[in-house]
């Protein structure tokens, strides 16, 4: 299937300080698209995760991917003022493209009227997994903030960082207060995908830290456990990324699969107990 992208679509963003930008990728083709919406890692852009987004939208769906202050791209230091709040901002960077999307079909040649508004999921890698999780239930412990978003309905999480407290290092501890998340409100059907060999610097836990989510929220029904994944899954930021180091086309592809049947709703092939333990 061909797909179109466009980029970058401005949004308006008061408070922001930047214009929201995002970019869109769809099938060239088609009526009744649903609609991912992705935030990206650390550090990322709406220019990365090509290979899931290449991927979901050959297989019809628009996919929508705001750039976060924290991208490279726009060098917000620790100086900005903002910068305590990122977490904050990236979660409103998310509800903005919900808001928006009749103005993001106006933007995008031929997407006027082929959004389905109805049929929404968020997806999210490491932070972003993070970021998209709030729309589906997750919160912060410390903050009364419920950001859940009822026009969300699905959600897929990609190397999800688990809970705080004694779980993250002095450094994470200090530094990322956000990083405390409660998943006891997750309850919009999710998908959790993790590496069995990813082990994190923010953390002295291991691999099955990533997987803790599974476990604590009632809306994640199915875990896929990639052997040999590391954070970057295979090499899902980018086909080039020079940030991944367990480099594997079968992984990605894997991930590719699922991810792309979990959303359409199809029926997975489970354990009873939802676990996707593929090597």
């Amino acid at each position: 299937m061909s797909v179109i992208s466009v980029r970058p679509v401005t949004l308006p963003a008061p408070g922001r300080g930047d214009d929201l930008q995002v970019r869109v990728t769809a099938p060239a083709t088609g009526n009744d698209l649903p609609v991912i919406v992705f935030s990206h890692g650390f550090g990322q852009s709406m220019d990365g995760y090509a290979p899931l987004v290449d991927f979901w939208s050959q297989h019809g769906f628009a996919v929508v991917q705001p750039t976060h202050l924290d991208s490279r791209t726009l060098n917000v230091t620790p100086a900005d003022p903002r910068y305590p709040d990122i977490w904050r901002h990236r979660v409103d960077d998310l509800v903005a493209v919900l808001d928006h999307l009749d103005l993001i079909e106006e933007a995008v040649p031929g997407a006027a009227g082929r959004l389905d508004h109805d049929r929404i999921a968020v997806a999210g890698h490491s932070w972003g997994a993070q970021s998209a999780g709030m729309l589906l239930g997750a919160r912060v412990e410390g903050s009364d903030e419920d950001r859940t978003d009822p026009r969300v309905k699905a959600g897929v999480l990609l190397a999800m960082t688990g809970t705080g407290g004694a779980k993250l290092t002095p450094f994470a501890a200090e530094h990322f207060p956000f990083m405390n998340p409660d998943f006891a409100h997750l309850t919009t059907p999710s998908l959790l995908v993790a590496g069995d060999k990813d082990q994190s610097m923010l953390s002295p836990v291991g691999p099955e830290w990533f997987t803790e989510a599974y476990a604590l929220s009632p809306g994640i029904r199915a875990l896929l456990t990639v052997h040999g994944g590391e954070h970057s899954l295979g090499g899902i930021n980018g086909y080039l990324s020079t940030e991944t180091t367990d480099e594997s086309p079968e992984r990605v592809a894997l991930i590719q699969r699922v991810t792309t049947a979990f959303l359409r709703g199809e029926t997975l092939e489970v354990d009873p107990a939802g676990h996707l333990d593929v090597k």
